[in-house]
């Protein structure tokens, strides 16, 4: 069996493994997205990044500023890292081990934070552990996701993926509800004191925990691809030297994946509007709303939930219209909705609009990785998420820019938030100038 893609000839499919339509193997896959996505909640988002900036920092602002600056740095590594771990990996021809070793960079980063007293002379080892952390999680993603189109079959990527995702979006809920109640709050379920912040801190190891366990049913369950899917299996050093050589050849031949480079620019631009919308919502829902922050967390936990529905919920429509379609069809509907909020004055529409907005995000992410793993060519798919990963963030400092710089000159934060229309525009704009995927089956 093979596959034509325009503009790629003929590509052998890899192997087929007798695993591959044992499902224990792939929801162990899908539940690893349940379990990584403990860090981005409950580090990067709503408990550690917080505390870092009210407690540990000297002030807010001054903390505010040194996890930016952090999460810029991590982020520029993780663009230009990513493509070459991604090679080399191919041509090593096994996926797992790597995927082993950020988990664990990450696991073993995040329980450390346990160590972070409120006071200002912990700021650094806060910022390098959270740094460690967040490549950790970013890079495993990339090995992650490549294993995909060797799990499951091409007509089931689709839903796969977005089960996935919508996984990702329960586990982080479910595990900020646990820290919430069970650590943080005020007659929490468990008594852990609240000298120096031992509440708060006792969050890490907890989060720790939760994505070492969840994560062990895909090593112990989900087969990694077999070393002739990438050919021969290469040491170390020669996987080194030659997926150097294949990041560079890549970048001389890019006119032969032209299709893929499209489509990367197109999300490139998507993601940064999707990325900025949640980075922004709350001071947008504070700002022109004046919703107070215990309405604010709410209103993110809800959209949440509908972002994990819409994902699980609408894999179906990748898997029977394709990802390209069903990543125009979202993006319409989320510009759609974008342009509803930035336009209402009512409170309770903006929560109807932006909770109905919530359905159509976990489609656009969950499609997005279904459609590099039906075109990425097997040979160089590590390469190729490796490329994924840096559309994600090579520009995550354009719409913050955007944002800012539009709101200055408008003097609203409407005017402000407009940028994210402009981001998703130009996106789907994208999304019609790559080609659907298509199957040539024999």
């Amino acid at each position: 069996m093979q596959r034509r893609f325009r503009g790629y000839g003929l590509i052998a499919m890899p192997p087929v493994m007798t695993p591959r339509t044992d499902r224990c193997a792939l929801w162990s896959w899908a539940f690893y997205d349940w379990a990584n996505s403990s860090f981005a909640a409950l580090v990067q988002t709503f408990v550690f990044a917080a505390y870092f900036a009210r407690a540990v920092a000297e002030n807010e602002t001054v903390g505010t500023a040194q996890w930016g600056s952090m999460m810029g740095i991590t982020g520029v590594c993780i663009a230009l890292g990513g493509p070459l771990l991604g090679a080399v990996a191919d041509r090593s021809g096994r996926r797992k081990p790597w995927l082993g070793l950020f988990t664990g960079m990450c696991i073993l980063a995040t329980a450390a934070l346990w160590s972070i007293e409120p006071s200002p002379e912990f700021v650094w080892p806060a910022l390098v552990l959270a740094g460690v952390g967040t490549l950790g999680s970013e890079y495993a993603m990339i090995f992650y996701n490549a294993m995909l189109p060797d799990l499951a079959e091409p007509k089931a990527i689709g839903r796969w993926s977005g089960w996935g995702w919508g996984l990702g979006y329960a586990g982080g809920l479910v595990l900020l509800l646990i820290a919430l109640y069970g650590f943080v709050e005020v007659g929490a379920w468990f008594a852990v004191s609240r000298e120096k912040a031992m509440h708060v801190r006792a969050v890490m190891p907890l989060t720790a925990c939760w994505y070492l366990i969840f994560c062990l049913p895909l090593f112990l369950w989900t087969p990694d691809a077999p070393p002739s899917s990438a050919g021969s299996a290469l040491p170390l050093g020669q996987s080194v030297k030659q997926g150097i050589a294949q990041v560079r050849l890549s970048l001389k031949e890019v006119r032969k994946y032209r299709d893929i480079g499209i489509f990367l620019l197109a999300r490139l631009f998507y993601n940064d509007g999707l990325t900025t919308m949640f980075a922004f919502g709350g001071i947008y829902a504070a700002g022109t709303f004046g919703m107070t922050p215990s309405q604010i967390i709410l209103f993110g936990v809800g959209l949440n939930v509908t972002a994990g529905l819409g994902a699980a919920g609408f894999a179906w429509m990748d898997d029977r219209l394709g990802p390209r379609r069903t990543i125009q069809i979202s993006l319409l509907c989320l510009t759609g909705c974008a342009a509803v909020i930035l336009s209402v004055r009512s409170v309770s529409l903006f929560w109807g609009f932006g909770l109905v907005m919530g359905f159509f995000v976990g489609p656009v992410q969950a499609s997005s990785r279904s459609y590099l793993a039906h075109v990425a060519p097997a040979e160089i798919r590590g390469e190729m998420f490796g490329l994924f990963a840096l559309s994600g963030k090579v520009t995550s400092f354009l719409g913050p820019l955007l944002v800012g710089w539009l709101t200055v000159a408008s003097g609203s934060q409407r005017g402000g938030m407009s940028a994210i229309l402009v981001l998703l525009g130009v996106g789907l704009v994208g999304m019609f100038l790559v080609p659907p995927v298509r199957e040539n089956k024999e």
